[in-house]
């Protein structure tokens, strides 16, 4: 009751805009294969999330490698239904309204001419195609652009017309194309008096959303072909039937009216309980904590100040979020920054908050560890140092070390004044005195092991060390 008592009207309106603009893809593309496969996408999502909160990590990335190509496979595959539903005349018909399905075809003449060719023992391949389109998967045939009537029909798969054993494909009141080839089903349950005509229209009802009749020379019965079903058609009621429902004319009686109204309404309420489980899914995530640790960075600091020391040099910090932005957070997306610009020599403290912390867009900072940081700062000095060679180990036996000489002698460093205060030699890197059998020269680096102490800019660091060795008296 407490996370309901929290929630925004900015969470209202979300709910609710999302909830109508999937309800306008439902009535825009329903009974279509886009709806389907949009509804598939969604079942593969809801798999995706519960793969992630299982912890099946190769489970949860394939499929969501597979939602993210969806996208690009849905504009390729259904750009024609796509575009059918863009062409709109106008914009109250894309974001408001029901669109109704066109009654324009004859249903009479269709009824009647079936009828005729069945008496009559003429085969026959009408297709009726629904939302979908089909030209792509209709193959050749002669484009056509005839009145639909009985007589029209009958003629065209005339015995003695050279494009009678194709399909004829009407569009409204228009026979658009004669002689057409369909692809033929692959199923092995079809029954075997089932010839080709019935195999053609099986195949383009699996595919599309098209109704396919077929009139059987044969046995002079026909059968309307519809997704994976074959309807047996008893006679001219039962077809009219059959080509109302297709074409949408049902619905403008009362009852089909109610039933249309019906399953709108209970497809807004699922809508709306979808766009609410997505958004209290995401609100819960939320409630996702983590602890990263991150290094402090010192900005603006007064080039005659140096830092001598630092309490810390990072910091824990505690976050909250949706648990997808957590996911994926990446280190270098998470900053600590401290400002030095008004800090003075000597010691500093700084409290710490939300302003020197930088964080991805949502995303919330609940605690720092620690929540203050102490910083020391010194204007810098030059001093000259002498060097000493830094002797290791002992010389073999019967030699000794008679004198050493280092050049240069002295040499320049700049540091903090406090910290060359208690500083009065520089020492050069180990030298092994084993390895020296007679009087030479080297040159060895010089170490400042004392954090904030430089060389002199121009100063070399390194030195020649010129010793002699001579035998020890017996």
């Amino acid at each position: 009751m407490s996370f309901l008592g929290a929630i925004r009207w900015q969470d209202l309106v979300d709910v609710l805009l999302n909830s109508y603009i999937l309800f306008r893809f439902y009535v825009l593309f329903r009974g279509t294969v886009v709806l389907r496969v949009l509804a598939g996408i969604a079942l593969l999502w809801v798999f995706q999330r519960l793969a992630v909160g299982m912890g099946l990590i190769v489970t949860s990335w394939a499929m969501q490698g597979i939602i993210a190509g969806a996208a690009l496979i849905i504009i390729i595959v259904f750009r024609n239904e796509i575009r059918n539903v863009l062409q709109a005349k106008n914009l109250r018909a894309l974001l408001w309204g029901v669109p109704q399905k066109s009654v324009s075809t004859p249903i009479d003449a269709i009824v009647e001419a079936v009828y005729d060719l069945a008496r009559k023992r003429i085969g026959a391949l009408i297709v009726v195609p629904g939302k979908e389109d089909i030209q792509e998967i209709v193959q050749g045939g002669v484009h056509w652009d005839g009145t639909v009537s009985k007589e029209m029909l009958i003629s065209i798969f005339w015995n003695g017309n050279p494009v009678h054993d194709g399909a004829a494909i009407l569009q409204g009141s228009r026979v658009t194309r004669v002689g057409g080839i369909l692809p033929l089903s692959l199923r092995d349950d079809l029954p075997q008096r089932y010839g080709t005509r019935h195999r053609a229209a099986a195949g383009l009802a699996e595919q599309t959303d098209a109704l396919v009749l077929v009139v059987s020379e044969e046995r002079g019965q026909a059968v309307a072909a519809k997704g994976n079903h074959f309807i047996p058609i008893q006679d001219n009621l039962t077809l009219k039937r059959i080509l109302a429902e297709h074409l949408g004319a049902a619905h403008a009686s009362p009852k089909g009216r109610m039933r249309e109204s019906r399953e709108l309404a209970i497809a807004a309420g699922v809508c709306l309980l979808c766009m609410a489980g997505v958004w209290f899914s995401f609100a819960k995530g939320m409630e996702t904590l983590i602890s990263v640790e991150v290094p402090l960075e010192y900005l603006n600091r007064d080039p005659r100040m140096q830092i001598m020391s630092t309490s810390v040099n990072t910091l824990r910090l505690h976050l909250s979020g949706s648990s997808v932005l957590i996911s994926s957070l990446r280190p270098y997306q998470v900053k600590a920054k401290l400002d030095l610009g008004k800090a003075s020599g000597g010691m500093n403290t700084f409290n710490l908050s939300k302003e020197n912390i930088v964080l991805p867009p949502g995303l919330w900072l609940n605690r720092i560890e620690p929540p203050e940081v102490h910083v020391a700062l010194d204007m810098p000095v030059n001093k000259e140092l002498p060097i000493q060679v830094d002797w290791v180990g002992s010389l073999p036996d019967g030699l000794l070390l008679e004198s050493v000489s280092v050049l240069p002698a002295k040499i320049m460093v700049v540091g903090a004044q406090r910290v060359l205060d208690s500083i009065s030699t520089i020492y050069t890197e180990r030298v092994r005195l084993d390895n020296l059998q007679v009087s030479g020269q080297l040159t060895t680096p010089l170490t400042l092991d004392t954090s904030g102490i430089r060389i002199l800019e121009g100063s070399k660091d390194r030195v020649e060390v010129r010793y002699t060795i001579r035998r020890r008296s017996p």
